[in-house]
C-alpha cells in the first residue's frame, strides 16, 4: 500500500481528527534510532489530497530530515503548489515544526493552518504566520 498521498475528496470538507489520524497512523514509519522521537505528518494540498511524512534521521545529524519538510517535498515533487493544512504529530505535549520547517513551510503555504497534535488524537491549531511572525522572504 502506498503512502505516497491519500484522496480524501473536498479539501474544504476535510475534518481535521481525519488529517491527525493520518499523521498518527504514519507516525509509526518514522527512521529515528538516534533520537526515539517519530513525528508523523499529514499535508492538506487544496486539491485534497493528503501527504504524508515522517522524520528521517541519519548518524551525521546535518543529513536528517524532518518529518514536515518530507511531506512538503513529496507533495511538490507530484506537482501540488497550495496548501491550507498541516497535522503533526509527536510524543511531546503538542508538537510544532522546527524553526527550519517553519521557514520552508511559510515559503509555500503562508497562510497555513498547523493542527499540532500528539499520539492520543488531540490537538491545538494554529497558523504558520503565529509561528514565525517575521518569516525571511526575498
Amino acid at each position: 500500500k502506498s503512502h505516497r498521498k491519500h484522496r480524501f475528496g473536498d479539501p474544504f470538507l476535510m475534518d481535521d481528527q481525519t488529517l491527525l489520524d493520518a499523521a498518527i497512523d504514519v507516525r509509526k514509519n518514522a527512521y529515528c534510532p538516534y533520537s526515539k522521537f517519530p513525528v508523523g505528518v499529514a499535508l492538506l494540498a487544496t486539491s485534497g489530497n493528503v501527504y504524508t511524512g515522517v522524520n528521517v534521521e541519519n548518524a551525521v545529524n546535518g543529513l536528517s530530515i524532518c518529518a514536515e519538510r518530507v511531506a512538503l517535498f513529496k507533495a511538490i515533487s507530484e506537482g501540488e503548489r497550495e496548501f491550507s493544512k498541516i497535522a503533526v504529530v509527536c510524543d511531546a505535549g503538542y508538537c510544532r515544526p522546527c524553526g527550519a520547517c517553519r521557514q520552508v513551510l511559510f515559503e509555500h503555504a503562508p497562510d497555513l493552518a498547523i493542527l499540532m497534535g500528539n499520539p492520543d488524537g488531540q490537538f491545538k491549531q494554529t497558523t504558520i504566520r503565529e509561528l514565525l511572525p517575521e518569516a525571511f522572504t526575498l
